[in-house]
């Protein structure tokens, strides 16, 4: 269950904390209220690393925030190489579309490209090209130009990109985030415990092997 007033903390949209794990914090023997969050859903597309991996970082991001891109090109992948590919941590991915309509978009399309076995590929060609906020540029044309790109079914994504489970799945995430004072981008939950914002890797490092340790 969750606890009623624990907040992330932000500081302004998009930008990172001035200090990591910045919102709920524990006390020694105190149970977190955010451990149930992890899905651990096996084949789950919007996920990578073992499903029975001993470590859980759950990732609540905007297509259209600079910052998400910074965590998704630069930190990421050395996480992924050290961590998920390793059997430490699985990743799993949460959208919150707050920036607006066109991140709402691009979310819907990600999870178009998931429904084929490509989210992650499409995650890292958005993040790769990213557009100037709300400029418009989030069409469908240009969102299923890129899934051409990278071979999907174009008429199929566009059809689940537009179905309403897509949209509903795509909002129950925004609404996850919202309940539990998410209210910017990234944030993270390592095992149930925050980091936010786009923080040196040594800090996930930090937060990811504590975390392994409690868990063993």
């Amino acid at each position: 269950a969750l606890v009623a007033g624990i907040m992330f903390t932000v500081s302004g949209a998009g930008k990172p904390a001035e200090t990591p794990n910045q919102g709920a914090q524990r006390t020694s023997g105190e149970s977190n209220p955010f451990a149930d969050l992890a899905r651990r859903t096996p084949n789950d597309p919007k996920a990578r690393g073992d499903v029975d991996a001993p470590v859980v970082m759950i990732m609540y991001s905007d297509f259209q925030c600079q910052f998400c891109g910074k965590f998704a090109r630069e930190t990421a992948p050395a996480l992924i190489n050290k961590y998920v590919d390793e059997g430490v941590v699985r990743i799993e991915w949460r959208d919150f579309p707050y920036l607006g309509t066109e991140s709402t978009y691009a979310a819907k399309a990600a999870r178009a490209a998931a429904d084929q076995g490509k989210f992650w590929q499409y995650h890292d060609a958005l993040y790769a090209d990213p557009q100037p906020t709300n400029s418009g540029a989030l069409t469908e044309e240009f969102l299923a130009g890129l899934a051409k790109e990278l071979g999907l079914d174009v008429a199929e994504f566009r059809k689940t990109m537009n179905s309403d489970a897509v949209s509903t799945a795509v909002q129950a995430d925004f609404q996850e985030g919202q309940k539990i004072g998410v209210n910017g981008t990234p944030a993270f939950l390592i095992n149930g415990d925050p980091l936010i914002g786009a923080q040196p890797i040594g800090e996930f490092e930090k937060a990811i092997e504590s975390a392994a340790d409690e868990a063993k």
